[in-house]
Protein backbone atom coordinates (compact mmCIF):
# COMPACT_ATOMS: atom_id res chain seq x y z
CA UNK A 1 0.00 0.00 0.00
CA UNK A 2 1.18 3.47 -0.64
CA UNK A 3 2.79 5.52 2.11
CA UNK A 4 1.92 8.64 0.53
CA UNK A 5 -1.26 11.33 1.31
CA UNK A 6 -3.60 11.49 -1.37
CA UNK A 7 -3.70 15.53 -0.42
CA UNK A 8 -0.42 15.74 -0.48
CA UNK A 9 0.18 14.27 -3.61
CA UNK A 10 -2.56 16.27 -5.40
CA UNK A 11 -1.36 19.54 -3.89
CA UNK A 12 2.01 18.59 -5.25
CA UNK A 13 0.66 17.51 -8.83
CA UNK A 14 -1.48 21.18 -8.84
CA UNK A 15 1.99 22.86 -7.97
CA UNK A 16 3.99 20.84 -10.79
CA UNK A 17 1.25 21.48 -13.27
CA UNK A 18 0.73 25.65 -12.49
CA UNK A 19 4.14 26.38 -15.26
CA UNK A 20 2.20 23.94 -17.71
CA UNK A 21 -0.75 25.74 -17.28
CA UNK A 22 0.69 29.19 -17.82
CA UNK A 23 2.19 28.14 -21.10
CA UNK A 24 -0.39 25.82 -22.81
CA UNK A 25 -3.56 28.11 -21.38
CA UNK A 26 -5.13 26.73 -24.18
CA UNK A 27 -4.70 23.09 -24.02
CA UNK A 28 -5.11 22.76 -20.48
CA UNK A 29 -8.65 24.99 -20.94
CA UNK A 30 -10.01 22.23 -23.39
CA UNK A 31 -8.44 19.40 -21.32
CA UNK A 32 -11.14 21.36 -18.14
CA UNK A 33 -13.47 21.63 -20.54
CA UNK A 34 -13.82 17.93 -21.32
CA UNK A 35 -13.32 16.79 -18.13
CA UNK A 36 -16.55 18.90 -16.98
CA UNK A 37 -18.66 17.82 -20.07
CA UNK A 38 -17.57 14.41 -19.64
CA UNK A 39 -18.87 14.56 -15.80
CA UNK A 40 -21.87 16.74 -15.54
CA UNK A 41 -24.99 14.61 -15.37
CA UNK A 42 -26.58 12.79 -18.00
CA UNK A 43 -28.32 9.31 -18.46
CA UNK A 44 -25.36 8.76 -15.67
CA UNK A 45 -25.06 11.13 -12.70
CA UNK A 46 -21.92 12.73 -11.88
CA UNK A 47 -21.78 10.25 -9.13
CA UNK A 48 -21.93 7.31 -11.00
CA UNK A 49 -19.27 8.96 -13.59
CA UNK A 50 -17.04 9.89 -10.90
CA UNK A 51 -17.00 5.65 -9.72
CA UNK A 52 -16.16 4.75 -13.67
CA UNK A 53 -13.26 7.47 -13.33
CA UNK A 54 -11.70 5.94 -10.66
CA UNK A 55 -12.27 2.29 -11.60
CA UNK A 56 -10.28 3.34 -14.35
CA UNK A 57 -7.60 5.11 -12.09
CA UNK A 58 -7.70 1.88 -10.36
CA UNK A 59 -6.94 -0.34 -13.00
CA UNK A 60 -4.52 1.56 -14.77
CA UNK A 61 -2.75 2.50 -11.41
CA UNK A 62 -2.91 6.20 -11.43
CA UNK A 63 -2.31 7.08 -7.99
CA UNK A 64 -2.97 11.02 -8.79
CA UNK A 65 -5.85 10.28 -10.52
CA UNK A 66 -7.25 7.64 -7.27
CA UNK A 67 -7.07 11.37 -5.43
CA UNK A 68 -8.70 13.80 -7.84
CA UNK A 69 -11.45 11.09 -8.42
CA UNK A 70 -11.80 10.11 -4.78
CA UNK A 71 -11.87 13.60 -3.30
CA UNK A 72 -14.89 14.51 -6.19
CA UNK A 73 -16.86 10.90 -5.16
CA UNK A 74 -16.71 12.61 -1.46
CA UNK A 75 -17.99 16.04 -2.46
CA UNK A 76 -20.83 14.38 -4.89
CA UNK A 77 -22.47 12.76 -1.45
CA UNK A 78 -20.79 8.97 -2.48
CA UNK A 79 -20.94 6.30 0.23
CA UNK A 80 -18.74 3.90 1.12
CA UNK A 81 -20.60 1.19 0.10
CA UNK A 82 -21.23 2.65 -3.85
CA UNK A 83 -17.00 2.83 -3.82
CA UNK A 84 -16.13 -0.60 -2.26
CA UNK A 85 -18.67 -2.61 -5.18
CA UNK A 86 -16.60 -0.54 -7.62
CA UNK A 87 -13.66 -1.52 -6.09
CA UNK A 88 -14.80 -5.30 -6.29
CA UNK A 89 -15.36 -5.06 -9.68
CA UNK A 90 -11.85 -3.27 -10.53
CA UNK A 91 -10.03 -6.47 -8.87
CA UNK A 92 -12.46 -9.06 -10.77
CA UNK A 93 -11.26 -7.12 -13.99
CA UNK A 94 -7.98 -5.86 -12.80
CA UNK A 95 -6.73 -8.99 -10.91
CA UNK A 96 -4.04 -8.62 -7.80
CA UNK A 97 -2.56 -5.10 -9.04
CA UNK A 98 -6.29 -3.72 -9.14
CA UNK A 99 -6.46 -4.54 -5.66
CA UNK A 100 -3.19 -2.97 -4.45
CA UNK A 101 -4.41 -0.03 -6.04
CA UNK A 102 -7.93 -0.56 -4.54
CA UNK A 103 -6.31 -0.64 -1.21
CA UNK A 104 -4.85 2.64 -1.81
CA UNK A 105 -8.20 4.00 -2.61
CA UNK A 106 -9.20 2.98 0.82
CA UNK A 107 -6.70 4.95 2.23
CA UNK A 108 -7.63 7.81 0.66
CA UNK A 109 -11.02 7.54 1.28
CA UNK A 110 -10.38 7.06 4.89
CA UNK A 111 -8.65 10.24 5.17
CA UNK A 112 -10.98 12.71 2.96
CA UNK A 113 -14.35 11.29 4.00
CA UNK A 114 -15.94 12.78 6.61
CA UNK A 115 -16.08 10.82 9.55
CA UNK A 116 -19.88 10.87 10.12
CA UNK A 117 -20.88 10.16 6.11
CA UNK A 118 -23.12 7.23 6.31
CA UNK A 119 -21.86 3.83 4.38
CA UNK A 120 -24.86 3.43 2.81
CA UNK A 121 -27.75 4.83 2.12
Amino acid sequence: MSTFNHNDLMRDINASLAPFRKTQGSAMAGFGQLANAAITDGALSARHKELVALAIAVTQRCSGCIGFHVKALVQLGCKRAELEEMLSVCVYMGGGPALMYAAEAIAAWEKMAPPDLPSSA
